[in-house]
C-alpha cells in the first residue's frame, strides 16, 4: 500500500504541481487509511470495496473526527482511487458511491470597524518591526490574501504604478490583488525605513516581509504578531489572518462590490465558496430595503 501512496504523491508533486502543504495533507490521510487496512488485515488493494470504505468512515466517526475532517479524508481517498483506476491498478473504484457528510455552515468571523481601527493603531511605527507589523495587518485586510500567500510575496511581485501585487495562490495558481493609498503608504514606509534594518546579508532574502533575524517570515510568526497586537489592544477577541481575509470580503460586498469580483480577488475556484459572505451583508440589505421601498414603513 505504501508504494502506491508514494507513487500517487509523486504524481501530485511532479505532474499536478500541488503545494507541499496539500501533499502533506494527502499523505497524512492516506497513511491513516493504510494503518486501518493493517488492522483489517487487508493486503491486496484490489480487495478494497465499498463496504470496507464505509467501515473506515465509521472508524473515523468513532474516533470523533469532525465532519469537515472526514470530508477531507473522503476527498483524499477519492483522488487516490481515481489515480489507481486510471492506471489499471484496481478493477473497480470503491469511492464512486461514497458521498460527503453534510457540513455545518458556520458564518466566518469578522472584525467590526472600531476593532479594526484599534488594532491598526497598535504597532509602533518608530521601529522596523512595528512598520512591518503594521504592513502585515494592512496587507491582510486591504488585499484579502491568505497568510501562506502573504509570506511568499517577493519585492518583484509588487507593481507600485498599477498598485498591484502578483500572488502565487493555492495549486500554484497566479492572480493579481490590488491595494490602495493607505497600503501604498505603509509599503513605502516599511521599504524605506524598516526592511533595510531587518535585512541580513547572511540570508539575502528577496521576500517582502522579514523576521527580526532577516529570514523570510513564516505563517506561525505572522499569527504570533497578530496575537501580540490583540493582547496589546486590550480587546477581548481572538483573530487569525483568515479573520482579516473574511473582513476584507465582507466589507467589499457591503460597499457594493459584486460577488464575481470578490471571488477573483480572493482566489476562490468556486463562486459557492464566496457566497458565504453574502449572509454577513443581510443587515446592509435590510437597511437598503427599509429606506428604499415605499411600503416598508406602512402598516
Amino acid at each position: 500500500m505504501k508504494n502506491y501512496i508514494n507513487d500517487f504523491l509523486d504524481v501530485l508533486a511532479n505532474e499536478k504541481k500541488y503545494s507541499m502543504n496539500t501533499i502533506i495533507n494527502y499523505r497524512d490521510d492516506l497513511e491513516l487509511f493504510s494503518d486501518f487496512l493493517v488492522i483489517e488485515k487487508v493486503q491486496d488493494i484490489k480487495k478494497i470495496d465499498y463496504q470496507l470504505i464505509r467501515k473506515y468512515l465509521n472508524y473515523l466517526y468513532d474516533k470523533k473526527y469532525a465532519s469537515k475532517a472526514i470530508a477531507r479524508h473522503i476527498s483524499s481517498l477519492r483522488s487516490f482511487f481515481k489515480y489507481l483506476k486510471k492506471y489499471d491498478l484496481i478493477n473497480n473504484n470503491p469511492m464512486l458511491l461514497i458521498s460527503n457528510p453534510k457540513q455545518e455552515k458556520k458564518l466566518p468571523k469578522i472584525l467590526y470597524p472600531k476593532e479594526l481601527e484599534t488594532l491598526m493603531n497598535i504597532p509602533n511605527l518608530n521601529t522596523p518591526l512595528g512598520l512591518r507589523d503594521s504592513l502585515i495587518l494592512e496587507l491582510l485586510y486591504s488585499t484579502g490574501v491568505r497568510v501562506s500567500e502573504l509570506v511568499n510575496i517577493r519585492l518583484k511581485d509588487i507593481n507600485f504604478n498599477n498598485k498591484e501585487i502578483n500572488i502565487l495562490g493555492k495549486g500554484s495558481k497566479e492572480r493579481i490583488v490590488l491595494f490602495g493609498k493607505t497600503c501604498e503608504y505603509k509599503l513605502k514606509e516599511y521599504l524605506s525605513k524598516g526592511r533595510d534594518k531587518l535585512y541580513n546579508l547572511k540570508y539575502s532574502s528577496d521576500y517582502l516581509l522579514l523576521s527580526k533575524t532577516g529570514r523570510k517570515i513564516n505563517p506561525r510568526e505572522v499569527r504570533n504578531v497578530l496575537d501580540d497586537i490583540v493582547a496589546a489592544s486590550g480587546l477581548k477577541i481572538h483573530i487569525s489572518p483568515h479573520v482579516l481575509r473574511h473582513t476584507f470580503a465582507t466589507d467589499m460586498l457591503n460597499n457594493g462590490a459584486d460577488l464575481r469580483s470578490v471571488q477573483e480577488l480572493l482566489g476562490h475556484e468556486s463562486l459557492s465558496t464566496t457566497t458565504i459572505y453574502t449572509h454577513l451583508t443581510n443587515e446592509r440589505l435590510r437597511g437598503v430595503y427599509l429606506n428604499a421601498h415605499p411600503r416598508a414603513h406602512k402598516s
